[in-house]
Order: C-alpha cells, then sequence, then structure tokens
C-alpha cells in the first residue's frame, strides 16, 4: 500500500511536520470536508487518517459510519483543541484508535506510522479488531482450553496477565476478553516498550499543561480514556521499576494523578498485561515488581506456540491464503504437500505472525495455483525460485529461458517492488533481506540505467 495519509483538518495544523514526514517518504492528502475526504478515500489508497473531531462541514462520527458502510478498515486517529473524557470515550467507542489534544507532535505521528508501517501487514490483530472481529482460529485442545478460559472469565473485573511467545497472538486474546466482557468502554492498547519512562507515564495518566518542557496543553491519558473499558499493557516488562509503583496504585485504588496535576481521578477500567518474557524470573532478579505481579496475576492465560498446535498450522495457513488472495485480488490457491510437510515440521519462532508474513510473500510469489516450498524464499535465496508460466507471463520469463543468478535476482527484486507498490520496507520483507541490502541493489540497477519502480 502507498505510505499515503489523509489528513481532515486545516491546513496550519500540519504545517509544522509536512516536511518531515515527506522526508520520511510519506505523501500528505488534505481535506477540510466530509465530501473531499470520501472523493479521496474512494479514488485513493490511504495508509491512515488523522482528523480533527469537527470542522465546518465535517464531523468525524460521520466518516467512521461511512467507513463502516463502505467497509474500509483504515486506522483513524482523532485530534482536538478542547477535548472532554466524555467525548473520547463516545469516540472511541467508534472505533477511533486513538483521541488526541492538538496541536499535533511530530514525534507522536512517528512512533504511530512507524508503528503502522513496520506491523499493519505483519500483525494478527490487524484483521481481527473489534470492528470486523470473527473468532480466533485452531482446533487444537490447547488452543481450545484457552479460549474456553479467556471466555469463563471474560464478565469478571479480575485482571488477567497473558503469557506467550512472540507473534502468538497474545493481543487478540486481550480483545477477545473486552469483547466477551460486555464492558461499555473502549479497548485501549499501550505498548510499554514502545516510550521511555517519562512519555510512558504521560501516556498513561496524562499530564496537565506546563507539568513540563514540551507540555503546553493538557493532555488526557490512556487509563482515563479507557474508563468502563479495558486498558492492555503490551510486555509490561519492559516497563521501568518506577512506574511500576504508581500502575500498582491504579490497581489497587482505582485511581490516579495526572503528571503535574494535583486531582485524583477515579476510574474503572479492567486491566490486562502481556508479556513474552519470563515474568517470575524477572521478579526473582528485582527486574519486576513481586506486588505488582501478583495483582497483574490474577488470572493467567498462555497462549501456546504454533509448534505445539499440530494441525492448526495448516488451518491458519488456508485462512491466511484466502486473506492474501482476497486482499491483492488474485485467484484462490492451495498448498502442495510438500509444502505442507515442510509448514508441519518448521519450529516457527515468530509463531503465528511468523505464518501469516510467509504466506503472504507466498501469495504474491506463487503465479500458478499451487503454493510450493520454492515460494516461500527461505534465507533469502532466490536461486532455486522457478519462474511459472500463465497467461500474464511475458515470454522471456517463461521456463526455457535459462536465467543467470544475478538475473534472477534483479528480476525477482524489480517485481517485489512492482507487487508492493514501491514500498522498500515491504518488498525486503518479501524478499527476505534488509532494506540496506535492497537500497544497495537498486542503486547498482540504477546506474545500469534500469527504470526503478
Amino acid at each position: 500500500m502507498a505510505k499515503r495519509i489523509l489528513f481532515i483538518s486545516r491546513p496550519e495544523q500540519i504545517t509544522s511536520f509536512y516536511a518531515c514526514l515527506q522526508e520520511k517518504g510519506f505523501t500528505l492528502v488534505l481535506a477540510d470536508n466530509l465530501s473531499a475526504a470520501k472523493k479521496i478515500l474512494e479514488n485513493e489508497d490511504v495508509l491512515i487518517i488523522f482528523a480533527q473531531v469537527s470542522l465546518p462541514g465535517f464531523r468525524v462520527e460521520n466518516l467512521m459510519e461511512w467507513l463502516e458502510e463502505k467497509s474500509f478498515s483504515i486506522p483513524v486517529y482523532v485530534f482536538t483543541e478542547r477535548g472532554s473524557a466524555e467525548e473520547a470515550k463516545k469516540i472511541m467507542e467508534m472505533g477511533v484508535k486513538d483521541y488526541w489534544l492538538a496541536p499535533l507532535n511530530f514525534e507522536k505521528l512517528e512512533i504511530v506510522l512507524d508503528s503502522l508501517t513496520h506491523d499493519s501487514r505483519s500483525s494478527i490483530s490487524d484483521f481481527t479488531s473489534e470492528s470486523n472481529f470473527r473468532e480466533i482460529i485452531g482446533n487444537h485442545p490447547s488452543i481450545q482450553a484457552t479460549l474456553a478460559l479467556a471466555k469463563r472469565i471474560a464478565k469478571s473485573k479480575a485482571s488477567v496477565l497473558i503469557s506467550g511467545e512472540s507473534g502468538t497472538g497474545k493481543e487478540l486474546f486481550a480483545r477477545f476478553i473486552h469483547r466477551e466482557s460486555g464492558r461499555k468502554g473502549a479497548f485501549i492498547a499501550v505498548n510499554c516498550a514502545a516510550l521511555p519512562e517519562h512519555l510512558l507515564e504521560s501516556e498513561l495518566f496524562g499530564h496537565e499543561k506546563g507539568a513540563f518542557t514540551g507540555a503546553i496543553s493538557k493532555k488526557l491519558g490512556k487509563f482515563e480514556l479507557a474508563h468502563h473499558g479495558t486498558i492492555l499493557l503490551d510486555e509490561i516488562t519492559e516497563m521501568d521499576i518506577n512506574l511500576q509503583a504508581k500502575l500498582l496504585r491504579v490497581l489497587q485504588e482505582e485511581e490516579f494523578d495526572r503528571v503535574g496535576g494535583t486531582e485524583t481521578i477515579k476510574i474503572d477500567v479492567r486491566v490486562i498485561a502481556t508479556t513474552n518474557r519470563d515474568i517470575e524470573k524477572q521478579v526473582k532478579e528485582n527486574k519486576f515488581r513481586e506486588d505488582l505481579f501478583y495483582r497483574l496475576n490474577v488470572i493467567p492465560l498462555k497462549i501456546p506456540p504454533l509448534r505445539e498446535r499440530g494441525e492448526d498450522i495448516i488451518l491458519l495457513a488456508d485462512f491466511f491464503i484466502a486473506k492474501f488472495c482476497r486482499d491483492y485480488k488474485l485467484p484462490f490457491k492451495i498448498i502442495s504437500e510438500q509444502a505442507k510437510n515442510w509448514l508441519r515440521e518448521h519450529s516457527w519462532p515468530g509463531n503465528v505472525r511468523e505464518l501469516q508474513n510467509l504466506m503472504e510473500r507466498a501469495v504474491l510469489l506463487a503465479q500458478g495455483k499451487e503454493i510450493k516450498v520454492e515460494h516461500f524464499l527461505l534465507d533469502g535465496k532466490y536461486d532455486h525460485l522457478q519462474i511459472e508460466e500463465n497467461q500474464e507471463t511475458e515470454r522471456e520469463d517463461s521456463l526455457e529461458e535459462v536465467l543467470s543468478l544475478a538475473e534472477m535476482e534483479k528480476r525477482m527484486i524489480l517485481k517485489s517492488l512492482k507487487l508492493t507498490g514501491g514500498n522498500r520496507t515491504q518488498a525486503s520483507q518479501l524478499l527476505g533481506i534488509s532494506v540496506r541490502t535492497l537500497r544497495n541493489k537498486l542503486n547498482e540497477y540504477k546506474k545500469q540505467g534500469i527504470s526503478i519502480p
């Protein structure tokens, strides 16, 4: 997808960071009313939307209703110059990702955009957000038992600690618990590893104007926005030990103070935390507070790794193939028996996320109806990848032609860029090489006079 950002706002709201975003490779598109925004969204691929809550001829509520009607799954972030907890709650319940106070901050935009461009095509939660939630896929007894426990405890207010390896779907289970809980507030996710301590504290609890350098306006924290809902503290073991003490107070007293504030704010929030580390070991090494661990670990939920889920591997692979064939408007493909055997034998260190990435790559590279092992591009090698012949394949690409490895490499690199719309990051992921290696190859091709997509 093109790195195109739609801002629905007054022009002066984006002037301070316009050049910075362009330097990072983003294209900014501006609309100042709903009609203009609709035309852009109907005719252009938009990665993300940042919108003011209201403008003459625009209300974010109308935008969210239209996006749902059109089945557009584009993340929306809203901002306002004068916010309130009531308005934030109302808007977040419509599916908005976050609610900010203006003016927009480039550093915050950068965190959101980096996370989106790196993970939006590789996170299992992308196609299981609350707006289009289906079900957790898996027939293996281990995943069914975990799902049954999650459903049983969902309606309680007990804190839940979800553990499991990276890529197993911990956030997916957290969203499932919130959905089944019946809680009326929003589901708010916070990555504790994404921000340094002082910024994470402000993100969680908010701050008052002038609380620290750069705090030019009041900010509502994630706990406040999650009132009557659920907050997910992702990668909780990455939280600084000093901030853990403040989190403990929230769990015990259900209250907190904004940074720089004097007013105590009472909240009703269900807390779910996730970790991919041995948290009990962290406690023994005094890297994580023991009292906080016990507060979070009221309901322990352990997600089994993919390698222990038997035929769920094939079930999930088929699911991802169908998804990506739809996304890319390609004919449906099946997995060869040889490829199935490889999938069953692989150790899956990246779990479901790794499987999803692999199936996306295979769908894009398999020109025929069958996905084979060579379409996985294992170890970043493509000298063994056959170029299959179909109706759209040019004669020079047919199997009868003998190609040098260098030529094969060049064709696969150019093909990956074409498939990803020129996105270097996604192309490097498909090829299994670093962005730097890809960039060096492209510079070589440019010197040869080759046109780069």
